[in-house]
């Protein structure tokens, strides 16, 4: 009995041990829980507050004590907007006037009361607030908001905001000082009333914005750069000025005519030599004055004979009249007034030796004082220099910067962009599709007109040759040809009796054919220049054209360019362009990238 008590209590001894080091045990693994887990925080328990305790925001304004605490809150001060030009909103401006004139009255009385002046005002007192009272009226009948469009304002009602619009709607802007307002249409162009008639008489409606930014710098007789979009209407701009400076001068007599022209226009080209002739004459004949031209193929004896009977105007292409002046055919002792139309191409096909020539023949400077303010010297003749572009590239720039004298830059739209009346369609295949895609576009032309570029006169030839065999109505125009062939194959294409002109560059500068469809490029030509001036034989005088471009692998050198001008005119750009690696970069610029494996490394 004894042994079984004890056996007992020996058991629940062991029972309690092995609790207790369980308990322990539970601990050692929560204090290691502890120390790698973090410990979690015990919830904090919210206490919600009961409705008794809820704290009132609402509150009485008689519990406000401010008022009687500070003196400021005695007399508060209400806002005098009308003392400048505003009004409080929702509230009558009449009755706002009435309290403002009110408070002013009053304020006027104790003012003159502490100046110990007399309460009452003086009659010229009283005459001087009623201007003013005028004045407010007047203000306050203006409604900011109805003003009127330029279009609807005279000429003298035009605000600086009215024209910066104006140059704004016509994408017109100059670079130089004292530049005179643009002409808004030809009766406020300030020309003579003969040459309005003229203007008239010749068709033209109204003016383009370069005729409108140019005209009136040319009758004042200042130096110009033009650079605008092929097809804008340069000639005009350039003629206009010129025809009015001659008429300021002595005609040309038996006395005066062996001295030389009035005024020179150079070209590059023939065929823009003779259309400019073209256009002057279209003015010059209501005036009575002679228009000679002289280019290249023709007898250079007889263009000598023809300036030496007289005429104040000489149009001609720089080689040939520095031959003129070389062999004494022609001089320029009384010529001080000088255009270059299309400079660019001039400099391009290597006339500056020429242009350089022939400007340096004239007796006139182009010295004139830096300062514009500063008088001109009365014993000097000095000369006026128009330069005529569609682009502006470094050398143009270093023969402007050499020949004109603080010249007037107008840019209408952006430099070396095509006008956006040309829809513009790359079309990238082999050199073997061509033919047939030319085909098919010519096809689909009708009786339209068409002019299919080509960059070499053999390659002309060919073309004309297959389209001949296809039944195309088709002819050539190129170096190669005599000056009566080219003259023939132009009339023949404007007159209709062609409808496809094969052409080089030589149709690509400023010869103007009136609705010339769609200019195709069946060779991609080697600048980006030479590309916008070729498609800008189509989109002229306002009308619109397209222009389609046949693109191989083996342009890649105008890949960049291209792109960025279709980017620009929001055209579309054929996918294997714009993947191109060649249209990524800008050609001669290498591209950053990680060395490659197989790069060769050199060491410093």
């Amino acid at each position: 009995m004894l042994i079984e008590i004890v056996d007992r209590e020996k058991d629940r001894e062991k029972a309690r041990l092995e609790k207790l080091a369980e308990r322990e045990k539970e601990k050692e693994i929560e204090a290691i829980k502890e120390q790698y887990l973090g410990s979690k925080k015990p919830k904090k328990r919210v206490i919600k507050p009961s409705e008794k305790f809820r704290f009132s925001f609402d509150w009485e304004n008689t519990e406000d004590t401010s008022r009687d605490m500070n003196a400021l809150y005695q007399s508060p001060h209400e806002a005098r907007l009308l003392f400048g030009r505003g009004f409080l909103a929702g509230i009558d401006r009449r009755e706002q006037k009435k309290l403002a004139v009110q408070h002013e009255k009053e304020t006027r009385l104790e003012l003159r009361k502490k100046d110990g002046l007399p309460v009452k005002e003086t009659p010229e007192e009283v005459a001087l607030q009623d201007i003013r009272n005028a004045a407010a009226d007047l203000y306050d009948a203006f409604d900011m908001r109805v003003d009127r469009h330029w279009s609807e304002k005279k000429l003298e009602e035009m605000t600086e905001r009215d024209w910066r619009i104006f140059r704004e709607d016509f994408n017109i802007s100059y670079k130089g000082s004292r530049i005179p307002k643009p002409m808004r249409s030809w009766t406020e162009s300030q020309l003579s009333a003969e040459l309005l008639r003229a203007v008239e008489k010749a068709g033209y409606k109204s003016p383009s914005p370069i005729q409108m930014a140019a005209i009136p710098l040319g009758l004042q007789q200042r130096d110009v750069i033009g650079v605008a979009e092929t097809g804008s209407g340069k000639t005009a701009a350039f003629v206009l000025p010129m025809l009015s400076y001659i008429t300021r001068l002595p005609p040309i007599s038996e006395e005066n005519e062996a001295e030389g022209p009035y005024a020179v226009v150079m070209a590059p080209t023939r065929e823009l030599a003779q259309q400019i002739e073209d256009e002057t004459v279209k003015f010059a004949h209501y005036l009575g004055i002679k228009v000679v031209s002289i280019v290249g193929g023709q007898s250079i004896e007889e263009q000598g004979f023809r300036i030496r009977q007289g005429c104040e105007v000489v149009i001609a292409t720089p080689g040939r009249l520095l031959d003129c002046l070389e062999r004494r055919y022609a001089v320029l002792n009384q010529c001080n007034y000088v255009v270059l139309d299309e400079a660019d191409r001039m400099i391009d096909m290597g006339f500056e030796p020429q242009v350089v020539g022939v400007l340096d023949a004239m007796p006139s400077s182009n010295l004139k004082p830096e300062n514009e303010d500063e008088e001109l010297d009365a014993k000097k003749i000095y000369r006026t220099t128009y330069m005529f572009s569609a682009t502006m590239p470094p050398a143009v720039e270093r023969l402007a910067r050499k020949y004109l004298r603080n010249p007037v830059v107008v840019t209408i739209g952006t430099a070396g962009k095509a006008t956006d009346l040309i829809s513009q369609h790359v079309i990238m295949l082999k050199e073997s599709e061509k033919m047939p895609r030319l085909e098919k576009i010519l096809h689909e032309l009708g009786d339209k007109t068409a002019i299919v570029f080509c960059n070499t006169k053999k390659s002309a030839d060919v073309r004309a040759k297959e389209l001949d065999k296809l039944g195309f109505k088709v002819t050539t125009l190129h170096g190669g040809k005599s000056q009566e062939q080219r003259e023939i194959s132009l009339e023949g294409f404007r007159n209709k009796r062609f409808n496809v002109l094969v052409a080089t560059d030589v149709a690509g500068r400023g010869i103007d054919i009136p609705d010339v469809a769609h200019v195709i490029n069946y060779e991609m030509p080697s600048s980006i220049d030479m590309y916008t001036h070729r498609i800008g034989r189509t989109g002229r005088a306002g009308k619109t054209g397209i222009a389609t471009t046949f693109l191989t692998l083996h342009d890649t050198d105008v890949f960049y360019d291209l792109k960025q001008m279709l980017i620009q005119s929001n055209s579309p750009i054929p996918p294997e362009l714009a993947r191109h690696e060649a249209s990524k970069f800008k050609p001669g610029t290498i591209p950053d990238r990680p060395p490659r494996r197989n790069d060769t490394v050199f060491a410093h």
